[in-house]
């Protein structure tokens, strides 16, 4: 029993030191911390999801401090989030809402499958063993890796076998776009107005993309031909909008074939 008792008052000894040790090393190594940084970080979204270019939102709040980052660089928490981190660093910034967009239309219905796909069923891995389970190797596998990436539960994985996006939700921080294997997604202000490519086959061979999605683009160039304001051409196979002269008119939309146009404002509506 007593040497219960003294093992006990020895413990109890040993870590009252080791804490005061502990107390007198953190006061003494202590780093200053800009108080702005902590103000910074509170009103972050703190999703840390990579969106600013920085490994968190910590790092973020410190590179806003240091001059290394825009005080709207905040991508998730949108114009409130920018308005709050210039108040605290005393200047005057704006910010616009990003959101994503799904520039693929090769659902279950329209878009023939490769075949029979055993391996592991997440896109990296079918994209790496196979280059996708559709035949069209430019399309969405549909295995939702974006879904388990985005952390503001903004996708979800539809019955037709595509990423649905919930516009209520997404902030546009880019995760979906960056986990994709198909790069399928597009990041766009929240503002947008014009027309935008829902394709990203940019294979040349018309005849194959008809054949394995009713949807893809076959390269045609009406929409280019028809647009009133000369503001489409085909870059890499896929049509590109210069917005700055698009006037939303909708005849690119009306020409095309295989509806591979839509406008930005009813995508994201």
């Amino acid at each position: 029993m007593k040497i219960i008792l003294f093992t006990v008052i020895v413990s109890l000894c040993v870590a009252f030191v080791l804490g005061l040790l502990l107390g007198l090393f953190k006061k003494i190594f202590a780093v200053e911390v800009d108080p702005k940084v902590q103000a910074i970080a509170d009103v972050l979204s703190g999703g840390n999801c990579g969106g600013c270019g920085f490994a968190g939102c910590a790092a973020f709040a410190q590179a806003v401090v240091d001059g290394t980052a825009p005080a709207n660089g905040c991508i998730a928490g949108g114009p409130s989030v920018a308005a709050k981190v210039g108040e605290i660093m005393g200047v005057s910034v704006s910010a616009t809402k990003k959101v994503a967009i799904l520039a693929c239309k090769g659902n279950n219905d329209c878009a023939a499958p490769r075949g029979t796909y055993n391996g592991i069923k997440t896109c990296a891995a079918a994209s790496q063993s196979i280059n996708g389970t559709k035949l069209c190797s430019f399309g969405c596998i549909g295995y939702g890796d974006c879904v388990e990436a985005c952390q503001f539960g903004a996708l979800f994985m539809g019955k037709d076998g595509l990423p649905v996006i919930d516009y209520e939700k997404c902030v546009g921080c880019g995760k979906c776009s960056r986990t994709c294997p198909k790069k399928l997604f597009v990041i766009v202000d929240g503002d947008k107005k014009g027309s935008v490519a829902l394709c990203s086959n940019r294979s040349d061979n018309k005849t194959v993309i008809k054949k394995n999605c009713s949807f893809g683009c076959i390269k045609c160039g009406i929409c280019v031909k028809k647009c009133p304001e000369k503001c489409l051409e085909l870059v890499n196979g896929i049509p590109v909008v210069d917005y700055e002269k698009c006037t939303s008119c909708g005849e690119c939309i009306k020409a095309c074939p295989d509806k591979v146009l839509d406008l930005v404002q009813n995508v994201i509506a």
